[in-house]
């Protein structure tokens, strides 16, 4: 498969701060993440997941290892246009990232900064809007808006540069459960219907079932990676390392220490009655 980003012996020191001496934020990490993929990256708050993330578009450099982004190392001055095309970032807070009082104007300011023509931007705004589902807003202040809607805005800002790759850091950290569904089906939306590569920094278990692969850090490594069903039926593993498993995960892992002879690798409320059932008429 076509690779986007590619990590390799990677280290990474803040020098100072969190991260001293000769304890490291990220320790020797190699990652690859393949065209069209949605990668999830889950650890607890200081497991390196935010770091190893601002690396992917250079806005942090390896203190050691290589960084490619299409073959284009991140250490090279000359790329880092290019690459911050390939890999556009969204962050935690939206509102760091809005700067325009009207949002078709916030989500215009990218691609006027490319000198693209009018009709290019108009085309580009419309679309972007329409994909996170926040076009009838496009008048709107942004101010006035929901913390999902926000976000979406600020997802929307992002696709309007026609990045291939789109890395969201903990952008639902600051919603309610409403906001951060819209946000992930929009994430999901980007994915399947669009074609971006996600890559997807959370540390909520429910929304990394819904990705192709995850990877879980601890202490600067990597710790575990695999699908969702891999990840999620190692129960014991995963609270080592302080993280939660999906609810639906949980009951199956307290049903099987009881004795009862249920698949570990269930992910949806579904999956879990169909299972039950299953059970129930076999008895």
């Amino acid at each position: 498969m076509e690779e986007i980003i590619n990590a390799i012996n990677v280290d990474y020191s803040y020098g100072n701060g969190e991260y001293q001496g000769t304890e490291l934020a990220l320790d020797n990490i190699s990652l690859k993440i393949n065209k069209g993929e949605f990668v999830c990256i889950l650890g607890h708050n200081g497991s390196g997941k935010s770091t190893l993330a601002k690396h992917f578009n250079a806005l942090l450099l390896p203190s050691g290892g290589t960084v490619f982004v299409k073959h284009m190392d991140t250490n090279e001055a000359n790329y880092r246009w290019d690459i911050r095309q390939t890999v556009g970032m969204v962050f935690q807070n939206p509102d760091n990232q809005i700067v325009a009082t009207i949002v078709e104007e916030d989500v215009a300011f990218g691609p006027e900064n490319l000198g693209l023509s009018p009709a290019e931007i108009r085309e580009r705004v419309d679309h972007a809007l329409k994909v996170v589902g926040m076009y009838e807003y496009r008048k709107h202040a942004p101010h006035l808006l929901s913390g999902g809607q926000k976000q979406r805005v600020a997802i929307a800002g992002v696709i309007a540069m026609k990045p291939e790759c789109i890395v969201l850091d903990e952008p639902t950290a600051m919603l309610d459960p409403v906001g951060r569904k819209e946000v992930i089906n929009t994430i999901k939306k980007l994915n399947r219907e669009e074609g971006i590569t996600v890559v997807l920094i959370t540390h909520y278990m429910d929304e990394a079932v819904q990705s192709d692969r995850v990877v879980v850090m601890e202490k600067g490594k990597i710790y575990m990676e695999g699908s969702p069903r891999e990840i999620f039926s190692q129960v014991e593993k995963l609270k080592k390392v302080g993280l939660d498993v999906p609810q639906v995960t949980e009951l199956v892992h307290e049903l099987s220490k009881q004795g009862i002879n249920i698949r570990q690798d269930i992910l949806t409320v579904d999956e879990c009655v169909e299972e039950l059932a299953h059970l129930l008429d076999n008895k």
